[in-house]
C-alpha cells in the first residue's frame, strides 16, 4: 500500500465543503483542517504509485476550491506501537 499526504491550499471561504468533497474521493483515508501555511492535509491510500495521479491529479486538484496542492510519498509507516517496540529492552518497570 502507498501512502502520501497531500498539503491542500483552499479558498478560505470554502474549506468545510471542500474538505467534505475530498474525503469522498476513492483513495482518500483522511482528511484535517489544519493551522499553517495549508488549511487542509489529507492522507492517500493507494495500491500502486500510479493511482496516485487518479487521485491526486485527476480527481483531488479538480475539486471546486482547491488552488494549490504539494504531495509527500511515505517511504515507512512509524506508530506508537512501532516505536515503542524499537525501545524496548525488555525490562520489566
Amino acid at each position: 500500500m502507498i501512502t502520501a499526504i497531500v498539503s491542500i491550499v483552499v479558498e478560505s471561504a470554502r474549506i468545510p465543503e471542500v474538505a467534505e468533497a475530498i474525503v469522498d474521493l476513492d483513495g482518500i483515508e483522511q482528511v484535517y483542517s489544519v493551522t499553517g501555511d495549508v488549511d487542509l492535509i489529507a492522507v492517500v491510500r493507494v495500491r500502486a504509485h500510479e493511482d496516485l495521479a487518479g487521485v491526486i491529479a485527476d480527481q483531488l486538484s479538480k475539486v471546486t476550491g482547491v488552488l494549490d496542492t504539494s504531495t509527500n510519498i511515505a517511504f515507512k509507516t512509524y506508530s506508537k506501537r512501532d516505536l515503542d517496540a524499537a525501545f524496548d529492552l525488555g525490562i520489566d518497570g
